[in-house]
Order: structure tokens, then C-alpha cells, then sequence
């Protein structure tokens, strides 16, 4: 199996009813070129749902997407600038949702007072595994004979003679 090459993409964003499908679509893109498209609607979904909340509940639009592929999870990472926005409160509900539909998640608050978002998406079987290029198998039903297996006198007589001309064209 081909080793993953750790992924890194980061976006900033003010948060608009018009920019959430844009941001969505960009992600969609993003895990597509790294050939993660089985994780495409769950983790668009989730950053689709915070965008969202964030968008309804906060003063501060201003939002960082992150998403990390380190080989076998995608952590996705939405960070708001808004002091006022309590995850417990108001995002109760979309947290829920991500919980059940993310192999981990959870909640952080930085150092400059903003809070991060994250959840995981673990690849499941047969994502990133390259492709096994198969033998090529013959086109024709019936096989031929070989010149090699006509008897050595026939193949041994004299250049003039147009037996062996004949000999190996019967045998095509």
C-alpha cells in the first residue's frame, strides 16, 4: 500500500448564507484532489452545519477552516472569534449532530479568547489504496502453432526450396 502524504488546507472566511455553500463546495474540491471523496458529504455536512450556527448566533463572522489528512483521519477545525458564542448554549444542537456523525469531535478555546471546533473522519477500507494494474489477457480464442514446432528438417532445407516458406505459412 502507497504510504498517504500528510494534507493541510486552511481557509478564512466571513461567515454569509451565500458563503456557506461556496466554503462548502471549496472542501468538497479540496478532498476530492486528495482523493478523499467517501469523506466528502460527512465532513462538508459538519462544517456546513457550524457555518451555519455560527452565521445564526454570533456577532463576529469572522471564521478559520482548517482540515488536516494525516494518512488515516481528516480533522476538520472551524474557529470563531466571538467571545459572546457559548458551544454548550448555542450550538448545543449542531454539536449533537456532529457528534453522531464524526468519529471524534470536540471543542477548544484558543489563546485570543475564540473558540475551535474539530472533529475527525476516520478513511475507511479502500480509501487512498492505489489501484492494481491487472495482466493482460489474450484477444484470441484459438491459438496458433508455433513455427518452432514444425520438425527441424523441414526448417533446415535449402533457402530455394519453397517448402518451408509454404510449411510456415500453413502454420500461421
Amino acid at each position: 500500500m502507497k504510504t498517504a502524504v500528510p494534507c493541510y488546507y486552511h481557509l478564512d472566511v466571513e461567515v454569509s448564507p451565500e458563503r456557506v455553500g461556496q466554503v462548502r463546495r471549496i472542501l468538497a474540491a479540496h478532498l476530492r484532489f486528495w482523493d478523499l471523496e467517501d469523506l466528502v458529504e460527512p465532513v462538508c455536512g459538519g462544517a456546513e452545519m457550524l457555518l451555519k450556527a455560527i452565521d445564526e448566533h454570533a456577532r463576529d463572522k469572522h471564521t478559520s477552516i482548517e482540515m488536516w489528512w494525516t494518512g488515516q483521519h481528516l480533522i476538520t477545525a472551524v474557529a470563531e472569534n466571538n467571545q459572546d458564542l457559548r458551544p454548550d448554549q448555542d450550538l448545543r444542537s449542531c454539536l449533537a449532530r456532529i457528534a453522531a456523525t464524526s468519529d471524534g469531535w470536540g471543542c477548544c478555546a484558543s489563546e485570543t479568547g475564540s473558540k475551535v471546533i474539530w472533529f475527525s473522519q476516520r478513511a475507511r477500507a479502500g480509501v487512498r489504496v492505489p489501484l492494481v494494474p491487472k495482466a493482460p489477457e489474450p484477444s484470441l480464442s484459438e491459438g496458433l502453432q508455433t513455427p518452432r514446432e514444425l520438425p527441424m528438417a523441414a526448417l533446415a532445407s535449402p533457402a530455394a526450396d519453397p517448402q518451408p516458406r509454404r510449411l510456415l505459412e500453413e502454420a500461421r
